[in-house]
């Protein structure tokens, strides 16, 4: 269990308070706290009639959050207050009579939310109307005020903003309750906070026609749902062959029930997707040859979203999220703008400068700002990164304030070059932090939107930017962590966010290095610092680290995790692998080494891996909630374009002779020979009795041994196996035969071999006939080893054989020591075999 439900009231650390109500939850009842739900019973809900459709909307989900941590719905009334003595009250102030009473009767001052952007009231008021004791009132300064008082008091009370894009799940508590008194959640710092759903084909767009149909109002209500309870309330729409307001009418109606300011995206002017432009476009998309087209096709976006909040897109690019073509007339998009703007003055009634606008200075756009190009003071100018999160432009610290202000569009996914990044979060919050603290410091704070491509995986960077653009002041160098610990708290429980923050902050940093899509063989040295293998070994050691979390972790919480923080690391990890597996096959082709096939091999499962990876997250994580949202492809990019599906790396395979029994042969090196049991020159039995090699028996090889195994070979009888060696150096060496730990089952005689060089005089040898304190050793050990001396008079090829006596010797390796044998556990490696 997480150790919140010990504590008797909530704490937040001082980063969190422009996140979440700082401490007004508790779960044991305090004096003067009102009850959001005890004994069985959840407090009811009021919202008035004549309120925002949307802040209704959201208290039916703030209804159902208490029924998630409570397990007690509340009832829900709009038109009347119920009879009971302690009510929740939501509305806001100008639009609910009940707020508004309690403000007449100076029960509650709103004098510091009046004409104020989205700020929020929380407060436990007495005696509010004759015959209610207690109300908890959220009220709003305007509709979204009212939005997140809400929503911050869900969040407080245990639901994630994931929790149902992440399936992060909802801790229950019997009681719940907001502490006596009053606080109020001061204006974001940056006014406009959102995100830019791109890049959304193959993952996001097959699982979004899957489980919903098309990108319609079914779909978009969860992503407005989790940007409001991240307290985001701005939006650009998918865009690849889709268009927001067409596709499903009830999409901009929704939008602007819930407060969800829309706006299209640098390339989509006047609240037209391009995809409309394929549609029921006429002749060029070029101003110059179509304008009476284009102006008659942009008047009927502003005309359909005309009532709608949103912000008007102005400007031009070529069609595609292209550039213009070569040369184009700067007075040529002045003019378009200012075309633009009439016809926004007309649709509205109003002056332009009363209609929010933005202008995108995207790409080539920037150039033709920098060359002089210049757009109405009221608009506002979105700067923008160079899509690798590397901010191109920021306004003068000194130059005069513009009432337009100005705008920051950043990436944490990509499709262009050098190299498209789609798949994985691969973006530090260290240095999303650093880029956009450096913006706001510029004195950008009226738009802040995010790239997010397909969502997920980028949930982590999604939170943290939005959080930072609610308040940026609230962040340092040195507190970053802590919130990646707050965020894995509020996710995973608070048990288990040190390591899960630990690991999550690693995978970012090492995936920051390069991203998976530009990775590959040549990526690190393999030659210099043993750097490829340490960051080989880095992710390995990481992705340990986080499965040994996931087994620990209560089940609820395991396909939570499995996204967040398994997943990527996982995969990634595979990636690395295969990467270095083909490294390694290249390098040991080139020197013609058998080897190079062993990591070819390597190369091949961690491929088939990386797919079966896919298959669980897509089709198991969330019993396949998410299927196709890993279909991005990763590995085979030759350029910034994806490829169609995930191609194998090239791998070299090194043709290797088979050399027979008969001709195999071990060379000396580095002062020994070691010998697998199992690579014998010559194998002899009888009419009766062969050998037969047992595969993987053994410490390190396979292991031989004589069958039947109740036959025991008769005086006349030869069985042995020969071993050929090339020895370069002469003289009286050690011979160790290493062999299985079998006991003396015959009667405690004991199992013997014969031993010889050349076939010269045997040593017999009975390794196991007496024990003197050796059994504890052998099982520990898991072998016996025994030794005898042979002379090797000259250089040359000589052979070794072992002619057994008894049956059930398990034999599984040979060391002759020359000079230079040194201890270990497992013996030295097998010397280079050769033919002779």
């Amino acid at each position: 269990m997480r150790r919140t439900i010990l504590w008797l009231v909530v704490f937040f650390p001082l980063l969190a308070t422009a996140q979440r109500q700082s401490d007004s939850i508790t779960f044991l009842k305090l004096n003067g706290s009102i009850s959001v739900a005890e004994n069985g019973k959840a407090t009811p809900v009021v919202t008035g009639e004549s309120d925002f459709p949307g802040v209704k909307i959201v208290a039916g989900w703030f209804c159902r959050d208490i029924e998630m941590v409570s397990g007690q719905k509340p009832d829900y009334c709009q038109s009347e207050l119920p009879a009971e003595k302690q009510l929740i009250l939501i509305g806001t102030i100008g639009k609910n009579q009940w707020i508004d009473q309690l403000i007449t009767d100076g029960k509650i001052d709103v004098s510091d939310l009046k004409g104020q952007w989205e700020r929020s009231l929380t407060q436990v008021v007495e005696n509010p109307f004759p015959g209610v004791e207690k109300a908890l009132v959220l009220a709003g300064s305007d509709k979204r005020g009212t939005i997140y008082a809400m929503l911050n008091l869900s969040r407080a009370m245990g639901v994630s903003p994931w929790y149902w894009w992440a399936d992060v799940p909802v801790e229950k508590h019997e009681s719940v309750y907001v502490k006596a008194g009053r606080s109020v959640t001061e204006s974001p710092k940056v006014k406009y906070r959102g995100l830019f759903l791109n890049d959304e084909e193959p993952a996001l767009g097959s699982w979004v026609r899957e489980k919903f149909g098309g990108f319609n109002s079914k779909f978009y209500s969860h992503l407005f749902e989790l940007t409001l309870r991240l307290r985001g309330n701005f939006l650009w729409p998918a865009m690849w062959g889709k268009a927001f307001f067409d596709d499903d009418p009830e999409n901009g109606v929704l939008a602007d029930k819930l407060g969800i300011v829309m706006s299209t995206s640098h390339h989509e002017p006047m609240g037209r997707a391009q995809a409309e432009w394929h549609r029921y476009g006429s002749g060029p998309w070029d101003y110059n040859k179509n304008a009476e087209v284009l102006s008659d096709f942009w008047q009927k976006g502003m005309e359909r979203n005309k009532n709608w909040e949103t912000i008007v897109t102005v400007g031009m690019r070529g069609d595609g999220d292209e550039a213009m073509e070569e040369g184009t007339n700067i007075a040529l998009l002045e003019k378009i703008v200012k075309d633009q703007r009439k016809i926004i003055s007309k649709v509205t009634g109003k002056k332009a400068e009363e209609t929010p606008q933005v202008w995108a200075l995207y790409k080539e756009v920037q150039d033709y700002y920098d060359k002089g190009m210049r757009v109405p003071d009221d608009v506002t100018l979105l700067l923008c990164d160079d899509n690798w999160g590397n901010v191109r432009k920021l306004p003068d610290v000194n130059a005069p304030v513009r009432k337009g202000g100005y705008g920051m569009y950043y990436h944490v996914d990509y499709v262009g070059g050098p190299r498209s990044y789609k798949w994985i979060n691969v973006s530090q919050i260290q240095r999303i932090w650093e880029q956009m603290n450096l913006t706001y410091s510029h004195g950008v704070d009226r738009i802040w939107v995010l790239n997010v491509g397909d969502l997920k995986p980028m949930e982590f960077p999604i939170s943290f930017f939005l959080d930072m653009a609610w308040d940026p002041t609230a962040f340092d160098a040195q507190n970053l962590f802590q919130y990646t610990e707050e965020w894995c708290s509020e996710q995973f429980g608070e048990q288990y966010a040190a390591d899960a923050a630990r690991i999550l902050n690693l995978y970012t940093k090492y995936n920051h290095r390069v991203t998976p899509e530009l990775l590959d063989e040549k990526t690190f040295s393999l030659e210099n610092y043993t750097e490829f293998e340490s960051v080989r070994n880095d992710y390995r050691d990481l992705t340990l680290d986080a499965l040994r979390i996931y087994n620990f972790l209560p089940n609820a919480y395991k396909d939570a995790f499995d996204q967040l923080v398994l997943f990527p690391t996982n995969a990634t990890s595979n990636l690395y692998e295969m990467y270095y597996s083909v490294a390694k096959n290249h390098q040991l082709a080139a020197e013609n080494k058998p080897e190079a096939n062993d990591w070819a091999d390597v190369v091949e499962a961690c491929f088939v891996r990386d797919s079966l990876l896919t298959i669980h997250y897509n089709q198991q994580i969330a019993g396949g909630k998410w299927n196709h949202l890993m279909d991005q492809t990763r590995i085979g990019y030759t350029n910034w374009a994806d490829p169609k599906t995930n191609i194998r790396p090239e791998v070299i395979q090194v043709e290797v002779p088979e050399v027979p029994n008969s001709e195999l042969a071990f060379e000396e090196a580095d002062g020994y020979v070691s010998i697998g049991a199992a690579n014998y020159q010559k194998a002899n039995g009888s009419d009766k009795i062969h050998w037969e090699v047992i595969p993987d028996l053994g410490k390190t090889g396979s292991a031989v041994t004589t069958f039947p195994q109740y036959a025991y070979p008769a005086k006349s009888d030869s069985v042995y196996l020969e071993y050929a060696i090339d020895f370069k150096s002469t003289g009286r060496f050690d011979v160790q035969v290493l062999v299985s730990p079998t006991l003396n089952f015959n009667a405690n005689k004991g199992l013997r071999y014969a031993i010889s060089i050349d076939g010269g005089a045997e040593q017999i040898v009975n390794f196991n006939g007496m024990y003197r304190g050796e059994l504890g050793q052998w099982q520990a050990e898991r072998i016996i080893g025994t030794t005898t001396q042979h002379e090797i008079p000259q250089a040359g090829l000589h052979r070794l054989r072992i002619r057994v006596l008894e049956p059930g010797i398990v034999l599984q390796k040979i060391l002759i020591d020359t000079g230079g044998l040194k201890p270990s556990y497992l013996g030295a490696p097998q010397s280079k075999p050769i033919k002779f």
